[in-house]
């Protein structure tokens, strides 16, 4: 894997050594990313800058977190979160919590902020430490703030993303604004199941028969075991679980280590299948050609079952992201920068953190509620999944139970508790992302307004997109001017556009993201254009693939599912048997 040094270097100096080390001819795509693009080898790389939409602004204009245009502080995020955001929880009856699961694979796949896991502590036991590195950036507490007054808190810990600064400040040369490091490829490809670079993939295969490892346990199949599990989870006994994945994030709750494993799974299913087909390929063609298959159909999943849910199927067919043909659509374009935008991952894809439940549900086949589980007791512990059932009946809850709203409204489970480990109060993930888009000098809401084509306001009544002059009102209580509002804030504040879940501003970044995501990645599963491009027949069989037969599949003791899994369960969308659910005839290839 590269170090931030020397990627930086590698942009320096024009990439040179990158683009001769490109192969035009190799049907698969790296791991790390690079050379999908092949006039510009490092557009969407592994550990490579977040991409802009607008340039960046910190209070320096260099690299100190974004400040009011008066020149003071930008309200605490914590002040913020508690202000106008509510608990006034509701339910969204549409959509499952596989929806808004689904959506954290999309955005850990895509992005993974650099030094995320660096152990900095900033603020310990609610006291800002004593000499902070310079990465320290924690979230001021109000004292009158109803979780945290009691004990005397004063902060939540925050430490801010590694950047090209820090490599600069490194060489002893900082001028250029700060550009936050991601070390996730930028492009749909399961990297959280296959890892980030070579290197990393190693670890995770089992070079026999094109499979990935597992370990069996009492007859199923789960990922090794971490061997740093002491530090990637948090361990209550010596034989809990702590799993080896892709993604250093995949043991943070139980769903979305359920749906690390369903992909995991579905990739040595795979393998197996063609194993059967293709006696006479080896383990890397097996391992390679299942590879792209099971990215594929997670590509298929998301722009054709998941994203039209939230950019409106309509306006996808207006912008070209859906297709309606039985052939290749080679929609690729190399002068496309697939690279994820900072205003994306780290803004505008926050905005459906509301939807999480801080309760999960158990459900019987019968889909009958039989329990619940708190989000806060099984953070970085998936143990659950491998006792008394839970992996089967989570999944089974997930595909069941209600989505929260994409509202104002936060679970307290994730707004004061969120990590909390046994402790009193925990973090507020409303706040963090506030302050975590001023860490990486995100521009402020009425930029991109501007951006997006919206008028630029000059006073707060030209907030004309909100809801009402309630909401612009209680944002001038607490901002100064127009300009410092807060992208991450603002967002909730917008009305959604008709037949969508976002308003203007923030549809716009999305649809903007998920055109170069899919334009530019010349491995994109509809482009006949390039080296082992899927036939005509293998691509109709990826497009039979969905999230409801991944779940069948992967998920021991699942014997029925709703074909739209992301839905809610409806006399439209009602439990048919898994056996009857299109799925992939592998005799294609």
């Amino acid at each position: 894997m590269w170090s931030p040094v020397g990627v930086y270097l590698l942009i320096a100096f024009g990439l040179s050594r990158v683009r001769g080390q490109c192969d035009s001819t190799s049907p698969y795509r790296t791991y790390d990313g690079r050379c999908n693009n092949l006039q510009n080898p490092t557009w969407g790389a592994a550990n490579t800058p977040y991409g802009r939409l607008l340039p960046a602004d910190y209070g320096d204009g260099v690299s100190t977190p974004r400040r009011s245009k008066t020149g003071t502080d930008l309200p605490s995020a914590r002040t913020l979160s508690l202000t106008l955001f509510n608990e006034q929880f509701m339910l969204d009856p549409r959509t499952t919590l596989v929806n808004m699961q689904f959506g954290q694979v999309v955005a850990h796949d895509m992005g993974l902020r650099a030094g995320g896991s660096d152990s900095v502590p900033c603020c310990t036991n609610g006291r800002v430490v004593s000499n902070p590195s310079r990465r320290c950036y924690p979230i001021p507490l109000p004292p009158n703030d109803p979780i945290t007054a009691a004990g005397g808190g004063q902060c939540l810990d925050l430490v801010r993303t590694r950047s090209t600064f820090d490599v600069n400040a490194a060489a002893c040369s900082v001028s250029n604004p700060a550009q936050q490091l991601n070390d996730a490829t930028s492009f749909l490809d399961l990297s959280l199941v296959y890892g980030n670079s070579a290197q990393q993939n190693a670890q995770l295969r089992a070079f026999v028969g094109g499979r990935m490892k597992v370990e069996n346990r009492n007859g199923t199949d789960w990922p090794p075991r971490h061997p740093q599990s002491g530090t990637a989870c948090t361990l209550r006994l010596s034989t809990d679980t702590c799993y080896l994945t892709g993604d250093e994030r995949s043991n943070i709750t139980p769903e979305l280590t359920i749906l690390h494993i369903a992909f995991l799974r579905e990739h040595n299913r795979i393998a197996g299948l063609l194993a059967r087909q293709r006696t006479l390929w080896n383990d890397e063609k097996l391992f390679q050609e299942a590879r792209r298959i099971n990215i594929a159909q997670y590509q298929h999943i998301s722009y054709y079952e998941w994203l039209p849910w939230f950019l409106g199927r309509d306006i996808m067919d207006q912008r070209g992201l859906l297709q309606r043909t039985p052939d290749y659509v080679n929609d690729y374009n190399p002068s496309i920068n697939p690279t994820t935008l900072n205003s994306h991952s780290n803004g505008a894809f926050r905005y459906f953190h509301s939807a999480i439940m801080g309760s999960l549900s158990l459900a019987q086949e019968s889909r009958a509620i039989t329990g619940s589980l708190n989000i806060n007791d099984h953070m970085f512990n998936p143990t659950v999944l491998e006792q008394n059932n839970g992996y089967t009946l989570l999944t089974r809850g997930m595909a069941t139970q209600p989505s929260a709203r994409t509202d104002l409204s936060f679970d307290p489970e994730i707004r004061h508790f969120l990590f909390r480990f046994g402790k009193r109060f925990g973090t507020d993930l409303k706040a963090l992302d506030i302050q975590r888009s001023r860490d990486h000098g995100i521009a402020g809401y009425n930029a991109f307004r501007q951006y997006c084509g919206l008028s630029r306001a000059t006073r707060w009544e030209d907030f004309v997109e909100l809801r009402g002059p309630a909401d612009y009102q209680r944002l001038a209580s607490l901002y100064r001017t127009v300009d410092d509002v807060d992208l991450t804030v603002s967002e909730f504040f917008e009305r959604h556009i008709p037949g969508t879940q976002a308003g203007p501003t923030y549809h716009c970044i999305l649809m903007e993201q998920f055109l170069r995501t899919r334009r530019g990645d010349r491995f994109f599963y509809e482009n006949g254009n390039t080296a082992g491009a899927f036939t005509v027949y293998q691509l109709r069989e990826i497009r039979k693939a969905s999230m409801a037969r991944i779940l069948c599949d992967n998920s021991p003791g699942v014997t029925q599912m709703q074909r739209q899994a992301f839905q809610q369960i409806t006399d439209i969308n009602p439990l048919q048997l898994c056996s009857t659910l299109p799925q992939l005839d592998a005799r294609f290839w």
